[in-house]
Order: C-alpha cells, then sequence, then structure tokens
C-alpha cells in the first residue's frame, strides 16, 4: 500500500500588498493577526494530528483580496473570507474534520459564483 495522498489541500493567500498601497490585501501591515494565520493554521493542523492527511499550500494573490484574508479549502472550491484565527478553528473542526462547510464564513455568490469551463470562458470572451 501506497502513502495515501491527503483529504484536503487548503490554500491560504499570502500575498502582501506593499506599503501605501490602496489595494487590500491578506497579509496586511495594518492587521498583524493577518501576518499570523498560515502559521496558525499549520500548527492547529498539527495539534489536531492531522498535518498528514490535510495540507496547507501558502499561495499568493486568490484574486478576493477586497475580502481577505482569504483561503481556499480543496476538494469542493470552498472560499472562506474574513478570516481570523476564531474562523480558522471552527473551519478546521467543523468543515476539515466535522465534513461540514461552515457556511457563515464561505464567500459570497456574487464573488466567487460557479466555476466555468475555459471553453465556456472563451466564448463568453468572443474568442
Amino acid at each position: 500500500m501506497g502513502i495515501p495522498q491527503p483529504a484536503f489541500y487548503i490554500f491560504k493567500c499570502e500575498q502582501s500588498a506593499p506599503p501605501g498601497m490602496p489595494k487590500p490585501s491578506c497579509v496586511s501591515q495594518n492587521n498583524p493577526e493577518s501576518q499570523q494565520l498560515f502559521q496558525y493554521l499549520a500548527q492547529k493542523l498539527m495539534q489536531e494530528g492531522i498535518m498528514g492527511t490535510v495540507q496547507p499550500i501558502r499561495t499568493s494573490c486568490l484574486n478576493r483580496c477586497q475580502l481577505g484574508p482569504v483561503m481556499l479549502v480543496e476538494p469542493g472550491h470552498v472560499m472562506y473570507a474574513g478570516l481570523t484565527k476564531e474562523k480558522i478553528d471552527r473551519i478546521i473542526s467543523e468543515h476539515i474534520i466535522g465534513g461540514k462547510v461552515v457556511e457563515e464564513y464561505v464567500i459570497d455568490n456574487e464573488y466567487w459564483d460557479e466555476p466555468i469551463s475555459p471553453a465556456d470562458f472563451k466564448k463568453q470572451m468572443g474568442m
């Protein structure tokens, strides 16, 4: 038997806008907690003893900057917005371990609607 693949991948945006930039970012100089969230996520997964089946991944921009900090949980294309340590605790216990998406933290459909295939996207763009 081989080494099992992870059951979940958690893509945590670590994009930081340069100081003085008006655009919001997921890691902000104005929000010290935002600078600690990836480390907190990884430590929480280790404390729960599930790091072997849940892979946290630092990523750059996920293009939802105005709603950050954000992270994407796969499988499922579940985007969580406005993250805090307390929200990460609930997401791990209820979604990752418990199997139930924490709906109140999920990004609004206005910003994260159903996926569109590359072929359909090209048609929509008139290509």
